[in-house]
């Protein structure tokens, strides 16, 4: 094959291929992925994911105090464990009437008189009476001026004694009636009411 031959040949090729490359519809170009919209989507579906696990909290309904003292309502979560307990024992005095010694209910005092009523008392508590302990007016009825004398022994638990108050009688005729109790050194009064109940003529 001479030149002109394979000129005309390789001319006839190019065309061809031009042709071909002509006919053929064009390629539509890749798009190009937005990673940062990407990022974004992978990351609400892992935060929608843990919330729909976590269980939901439980809370109770409680009341806040204000500065006024009322109550306003207000949610907080509930406690795990119980509140400490702030309850305080009680006392341990006490006492118990035993008996008159003198000066019997209804007794006549003549007016203006004065006496010595005495009664008979026991610990049953479980403190030791000694020094602070006395015998006061238990506000009922007529104190008639009533002075207690000094309690000078120690009581100790399930022992007895004797207390005993100065009177004087009133200087108008009539029913009186006088309450008394203990009282420990803290000046709190325990224990059953002990009575004197006169005449006076």
């Amino acid at each position: 094959m001479n030149r002109t031959s394979l000129l005309f040949v390789i001319v006839i090729g190019i065309l061809l291929l031009s042709a071909c490359s002509l006919g053929a519809p064009p390629a539509e170009a890749a798009p190009t992925p937005d990673l940062a919209a990407l990022r974004t989507e992978v990351a609400m579906t892992v935060v929608a994911e843990i919330a729909a696990l976590a269980p939901p909290p439980t809370a109770t309904l409680a009341f806040t105090p204000t500065l006024e003292g009322s109550l306003t309502p207000g949610i907080v979560v509930e406690a795990t464990s119980p509140p400490a307990d702030t309850a305080t024992p009680g006392p341990c005095d006490d006492s118990l009437f035993i008996a008159d010694v003198n000066v019997y209910d209804l007794t006549v005092i003549q007016p203006g008189q004065d006496f010595i009523k005495t009664w008979r008392i026991k610990n049953i508590g479980a403190c030791t009476w000694g020094a602070g302990y006395v015998v006061a007016y238990a506000d009922y009825a007529y104190k008639m001026d009533g002075q207690a004398a000094a309690i000078d022994q120690v009581v100790e638990q399930g022992e007895e004694i004797e207390v005993s108050v100065q009177f004087k009688a009133p200087t108008e005729s009539g029913e009186y009636l006088s309450a008394w109790r203990m009282v420990n050194p803290a000046g709190t009064p325990f224990g059953e009411t002990f009575f004197v109940k006169i005449i006076v003529e």
